[in-house]
């Protein structure tokens, strides 16, 4: 049996089965997964439910040999992540690999530098601050039970259904191409391969940057999506017309600036984007809806 069938068939425990990890799921052997989430979904035939954050004992018997893909984000108003700290209390025997999916806020503003897997975190959020937290909580507990950490920080993320779109018709405001820095992203169906590459490569540990590489503006990102779905021109305005009228959460998005390096994914994890060119990922992702 070669190294990559023996990782297939190995039981791979993917809690949270929303956007990111059913595309995981279903790219998995039937019969050596189990996804995990809060609500049914009787599509998912291999699904357990269960609330992290109700707590109580997993509703599976965790086998000799497992590996587990964490995806669900710390609750918004708690300190730290509670609700990987329950599964972590429940894991035992514990997996022989963890993959968790970060984000790269935890970088903080950079002035539109580039920024590597050895650059120090400065999270100025605090949804950057829980994971930071999270990423030391699991690297302490993988390292004392001798179990292969990989830790994914992923950039914004879209795909079928997440384009924006609603924005757009809503004839929302975008800021001006002068004020907008360098964008970030990964298309869903790139990331899920990303998950799928750390879960089989034994050798991959550590953290891995992820992300297409094509740094355009988020300001282009919605007008290429305008323009590809046959809807207006989003108008632009400046950023201090932006700081009057935007969300806050979306502000905090937007004063930080940053260029993902991702040489560590392509190289290590062997996964170069399938939609490398966002304006690719784009017409998929319209073609699918």
């Amino acid at each position: 049996m070669t190294e990559r069938a023996a990782n297939q068939a190995m039981l791979t425990l993917v809690v949270g089965t929303g956007y990111l990890g059913r595309r995981v799921v279903e790219r998995i052997p039937a019969g050596t997964v189990v996804g995990l989430s809060r609500s049914a979904d009787a599509t998912l035939p291999m699904l357990e439910t269960h609330d992290l954050d109700a707590g109580g004992p997993l509703p599976l018997t965790l086998p000799g040999q497992f590996r587990v893909l964490y995806t669900v984000p710390p609750a918004a108003a708690a300190d730290g992540d509670p609700r990987l700290e329950r599964l972590l209390e429940r894991l035992d025997p514990p997996p022989a690999a963890f993959v968790y999916i970060s984000t790269t806020g935890v970088y903080g503003d950079r002035g539109g530098a580039g920024v590597d897997e050895s650059a120090a975190v400065r999270p100025a959020t605090d949804r950057a601050r829980r994971r930071v937290a999270a990423d030391s909580l699991l690297a302490a507990w993988c390292r004392d039970r001798g179990t292969r950490l990989v830790v994914l920080r992923a950039p914004g993320i879209y795909g079928p259904g997440r384009l924006g779109t609603d924005r757009l018709r809503a004839g929302e405001p975008v800021v001006r191409e002068a004020d907008a820095g360098p964008g970030n992203r990964i298309h869903v169906d790139d990331l899920a391969s990303c998950c799928l590459a750390a879960l089989d490569n034994e050798k991959a540990e550590g953290i891995f940057n992820v992300g297409d590489g094509d740094h355009r503006s988020a300001t282009w990102f919605a007008t290429e999506v305008a323009r590809q779905a046959g809807l207006p021109t989003p108008p632009a305005i400046s950023m201090a017309e932006a700081e009057q009228s935007f969300s806050a959460m979306r502000l905090s998005f937007l004063r930080e600036s940053r260029r993902i390096a991702t040489t560590r994914m392509r190289t290590e994890l062997g996964v170069a984007p399938r939609y490398a060119d966002a304006a690719d990922g784009i017409r998929a992702s319209l073609a699918a809806e």
